[in-house]
């Protein structure tokens, strides 16, 4: 007689990233997105003026984004052999080790976080009074922000092309917008072709890693085109184009937009900047684009926030996948909705904390715009600087131990060049964190933020070391990807056994 076998019910998720879903342009709609132009230019770069008082704004984004591109050479040739949406955490953890591989991953989980959610602050704060101006309506904040998080909520767990379509949309309005403004600067009345915002000495003068470090900022999400090296078509070749393609876009369209807006702002830039904020961007022009234009301007100000939390949820939501599909942490977050490959668990707790975050400051009655807005993104731009930072060691690490199908240049040359330059950034945004935050030096934020990424970096370490001696097998497939989440137990043990003493 035969034994008949029933199969299981088949599971309603899956281990897998969608496959083949995004070509160069949507990467590089997700990467801008991130970065969330008009957002840099209207908010970030006002800002820089008016804390640091230097206007050399536009050479520190071509000189960030010349660090940037050196970096990205062993980036994404690192890429080529390492496809893991968990990027920084997966490179290195094979670079360095596993261990700090997993304290730089919960670096990451809060440095994102950061950023994602002060987008929710920005966004109410900006949008209240516009709401009031536009219709008459008196909208709280933390209204309008509720509003945004159920919207990026939704597109959360939906497919990555939906959310692809809905950022290119929204990111090709922006830069429309911002060019427009530009353009529409150098024919102010009081335009004067400036050379200031070139000056290539004012960054080695004081301030200089406050205006650097908030530079950064405008091109935090440049380093995630990785992250979605899984679900690109042709990832090898996709990855590094979209790469480049956005550290080019970015720094040109920053570097101009900043020049002709302080070329057209009068000689009093600074105090302009300091006493009208994300105002200055779209009153300078507004002489010559009129009121609806200016409205315009300030709408899509508003789709700006809206595209880079919808960035920052699927990247925040990719990393946690990673994590959970290598055990790192609970499996369940390393399970995505077949049909749609949308990591759906990793989503929702993003979606559930900030929630929580818009909850806390409503009840609170914290400012949202400078002690959710500005501070948290000022302080995610230098957890994102720091883990960069790493990654470049990482590049040469892993590189020292595979140095098969790269030249030297990929290897060795542009990671050690990238790594130095690198250290000097990190340093000069670190002595300058007072200037950053625009308080006093060691006040509250000058030390609270380092803290936290310090105390969650060794948390992760130690939490590592705990898989090392309790779950073997786990700590095996740390940073392996979907080879991890694929193995059985005699994969992890084999790997285990063979692998050890290169990532101890």
């Amino acid at each position: 007689m035969s034994a008949t076998t029933t199969k299981p019910p088949q599971s309603q998720l899956s281990t897998a990233l969608a496959r083949d879903r995004l070509g160069v342009a949507a990467v590089v709609f997700f990467v801008m997105s991130a970065a969330a132009p008009l957002t840099v230019v209207a908010g970030v770069v006002p800002t820089g003026l008016a804390v640091t008082g230097l206007t050399s704004i536009s050479i520190a984004f071509v000189a960030v984004a010349v660090v940037l591109a050196i970096f990205a050479v062993g980036y994404v040739a690192m890429a080529r052999h390492i496809a893991n949406a968990g990027a920084f955490y997966a490179y290195i953890s094979q670079g360095i080790g596993r261990p700090l591989g997993v304290g730089a991953s919960w670096v990451a989980l809060l440095a994102y976080n950061m950023f994602q959610i002060a987008a929710y602050g920005g966004f109410g704060a900006i949008a209240s009074p516009l709401f009031d101006k536009w219709f008459g309506l008196d909208v709280s904040w933390w209204v309008l922000a509720l509003v945004v998080w159920a919207l990026t909520a939704v597109l959360g767990v939906r497919d990555v092309a939906v959310n692809g379509k809905v950022l290119a949309t929204l990111l090709v309005a922006e830069i429309i917008v911002v060019f427009a403004f530009s353009i529409a600067d150098i024919f102010s009345p009081n335009f004067q072709a400036s050379s200031a915002p070139v000056d290539v000495t004012s960054l080695a003068g004081a301030g200089s890693g406050a205006l650097l470090a908030m530079a950064i900022t405008g091109f935090v999400g440049f380093e995630q085109s990785v992250v979605f090296s899984e679900e690109s078509r042709d990832p090898r070749r996709t990855v590094p184009r979209a790469t480049y393609i956005a550290i080019s876009l970015i720094a040109v369209l920053y570097g101009f937009a900043a020049w002709a807006m302080i070329s057209g702002a009068g000689d009093d830039v600074v105090g302009r900047a300091g006493a009208e904020g994300p105002d200055l961007f779209f009153n300078v022009a507004s002489d010559q684009l009129g009121g609806r234009a200016v409205d315009l301007g300030y709408a899509l100000f508003l789709t700006s926030l809206i595209a880079a939390m919808i960035s920052f949820h699927n990247i925040i939501a990719r990393y946690m996948f990673s994590l959970g599909r290598e055990g790192v942490l609970p499996r369940a977050f390393g399970r995505t909705v077949p049909g749609t490959g949308a990591p759906k668990n990793g989503s929702l707790i993003q979606s559930a904390l900030g929630l929580a975050v818009i909850v806390v400051y409503a009840v609170a009655g914290w400012d949202p715009l400078v002690n959710l807005f500005f501070w948290g993104g000022s302080g995610g731009g230098i957890g994102v600087l720091l883990l960069i930072t790493l990654t470049s060691i990482a590049v040469i690490g892993y590189f020292v131990k595979h140095p098969e199908g790269e030249d030297f240049w990929h290897r060795l040359g542009a990671p050690v060049l990238g790594t130095v330059l690198l250290l000097i950034m990190s340093y000069l945004a670190l002595s300058n964190i007072a200037t950053l935050f625009g308080v006093e030096e060691g006040s509250k934020p000058t030390w609270v933020v380092p803290l936290a990424f310090a105390v969650l970096l060794v948390a992760g370490v130690a939490w590592a070391l705990i898989l090392r001696s309790t779950r073997p097998q786990v700590y095996a497939g740390i940073g392996l990807g979907a080879r991890s989440a694929s193995s059985t137990g005699g994969f992890s043990a084999a790997l285990a056994s063979t692998d050890a003493k290169d990532h101890q």
